[in-house]
């Protein structure tokens, strides 16, 4: 499995240098990446760039949080099924740790005052950053879609309906994009194989665990996040979004602000803001149901498939499903910003989000400078006796 002659990796090497990464890894996927690439390939020699690159191109046909399933990935190349699953942990753990720490701090029954302006500033950034976000993966997926009029058009469609879907039906977006994907494998290659496979399975799974109530809803929503959500990390939040704040009323609209605003200024991957919805639903032990349930599919994922990545990558339907799962992915998350725009709760947070759309969209500038800055902005609104609400 190593790629190192004559040089196992031990399991120390990937605890310390995987921890390292989840601690330092501040910037979402293109940060993650970078650490990873510059550990593996370029300081160690443990992986060639070709194998590199097609781990990258690999995870990002799986669904869920494909920086993390990178770091799984690198770690079984590496150091096989204990590498795996030590750097997956070491990866995901610090970040882990310190946002279920902060949501108990936001999340409290009376937060500092600076503590809640801090939060409604970033909070109202966060339809910005979801724009931004959606942006970011226009081009790559619009050229994945291929040159012929109709796949473009079917394209657009896509993003329409997801866009729509964010919008208008959050529970049921999974369903959607599951159905975006299906319709793009009929569409590039006809046949009774290539229907709908999978979505009444998805549909009785949903009606099992949420039948449950209570928990079994909690780890339906950790599911879609971990197992059935592609497109990237954002696409989560309309996954959560409506269940969080309309269906069970785990958290307000302004909360749920809060835990995006949290996940992305975190160390480690997007994906754990799941716990912060964990933490509104279940307390401590509520964010660690969700984390783990989130996660987990990662490292089945990872683990069942790496043998066979070459020829998943070569599989047509795979690309096919991508293709259309992956627009609507990117229409969901851009429909996102509608609700989460209409959660804004005071005057003030408009103008804020004014300022992070032009630091994002018109500047082109990053993620975490935006919400860091947005925070502070909305700290000193909040001591000037701008008002906030929960």
């Amino acid at each position: 499995m190593s790629a190192t002659a004559g040089a196992p990796v031990g399991p120390g090497t990937i605890l310390k240098e995987w921890g390292r990464i989840g601690v330092l890894g501040f910037g979402g996927p293109p940060a993650h990446i970078t650490m990873l690439r510059r550990l593996c390939v370029e300081e160690e020699g443990w992986l060639t760039a070709h194998d590199f690159e097609d781990g990258i191109a690999a995870t990002n046909l799986l669904p869920g949080p494909a920086s993390t399933q990178l770091a799984i990935f690198c770690a079984w190349r590496i150091a096989g099924i204990t590498g795996a699953l030590l750097g997956g942990l070491a990866f995901i753990c610090p970040g882990l740790t310190v946002i279920i720490a902060l949501a108990a701090v936001f999340l409290a029954g009376h937060p500092p005052t600076v503590v809640l302006g801090a939060a409604a500033g970033a909070g109202a950034a966060v339809p910005a950053v979801a724009l931004a976000a959606a942006m970011g993966l226009v081009p790559g997926s619009w050229r994945r879609s291929g040159g012929a009029r109709a796949a473009r058009l079917r394209w657009l469609a896509y993003v329409a309906l997801g866009a729509a879907s964010a919008a208008l039906i959050g529970p049921y977006l999974v369903v959607v994009i599951a159905l975006c994907g299906a319709l793009e494998i009929v569409a590039r290659r006809p046949g009774p194989a290539e229907r709908t496979r999978g979505t009444p399975a998805v549909m009785a799974a949903k009606a099992s665990l949420v039948g449950i109530g209570g928990l079994g809803a909690l780890v339906w929503v950790a599911f879609k996040v971990g197992a059935l959500s592609y497109g990237g990390g954002f696409v989560i939040v309309p996954l959560m979004q409506h269940s969080a704040v309309v269906t069970y009323h785990w958290m307000t609209g302004a909360q749920f602000l809060d835990a995006v605003a949290l996940g992305q200024v975190t160390p480690g991957p997007v994906v754990q803001t799941v716990a912060v919805v964990g933490y509104a639903a279940g307390g401590v032990g509520g964010a660690l149901l969700a984390a783990v349930v989130a996660f987990a599919p990662s490292f089945v994922f990872v683990l069942a498939l790496a043998p066979h990545f070459d020829r998943l990558r070569a599989d047509q339907r795979a690309q096919a499903f991508l293709t259309g799962a992956g627009a609507c992915a990117i229409g969901a998350i851009a429909g996102a910003a509608i609700p989460l725009g209409l959660a804004l709760s005071s005057w003030w947070q408009v103008a804020v989000l004014g300022t992070a759309g032009v630091w994002l969209l018109a500047l082109r500038r990053g993620t975490l400078g935006c919400l860091l800055g947005m925070g502070a902005i909305g700290a000193i609104a909040v001591a000037l006796g701008a008002p906030v609400a929960r």
